[in-house]
């Protein structure tokens, strides 16, 4: 049975948890030199979303999924955020693979541009919005019955 994890502008939000993702510690001690970097980017977009201050959700800032760390994780979504750096184009065919193995794992991927997040962040938010709604809708059917209505989960 589906549980309802938030809500955005009157949608209701399905809670998505995947379960036992693969997790390489080896990765572990990257991790505080990655958030020491301090990408302006990631910073910003933190700033929005930690702390459960983007419609309730909890981010994970820098997680590692398999052998690969994510910039942000949803884990009651199952959704990854990525922000793309200049580097984005002469890294494509790792990005393809790295993307495709992560999407068999059931989790969806949210890009977004390094220059978006800086300069559109606003637009950046909303995106994230439709984007939530569109993959995470928890939607009903009504059924009619005599005497009212019922509802069922799609």
């Amino acid at each position: 049975m589906n549980e309802i994890l938030t809500e955005i502008n009157g949608v209701f939000i399905r809670r998505n948890f995947v379960e036992n993702l693969p997790y390489n510690p080896n990765l572990k001690k990257l991790l505080s030199g990655k958030r020491k970097a301090g990408i302006l980017s990631e910073v910003v977009l933190w700033k929005i979303v930690r702390a459960k201050t983007f419609h309730n959700i909890d981010f994970d800032r820098q997680r590692i999924i398999g052998n690969y760390i994510v910039d942000f994780y949803v884990k009651n979504l199952g959704l990854i955020v990525e922000i793309d750096g200049w580097s984005y184009d002469t890294k494509e065919i790792y990005d393809e693979v790295r993307q495709k193995y992560l999407e068999s794992l059931g989790l969806k991927i949210f890009r977004i541009t390094d220059f978006d997040v800086k300069n559109n962040l606003s637009v950046v938010m909303k995106d994230l919005e439709e984007f939530i709604i569109e993959n995470f809708r928890f939607q009903i059917i009504p059924l009619l019955w005599r005497g009212g209505l019922i509802f069922k989960e799609n």
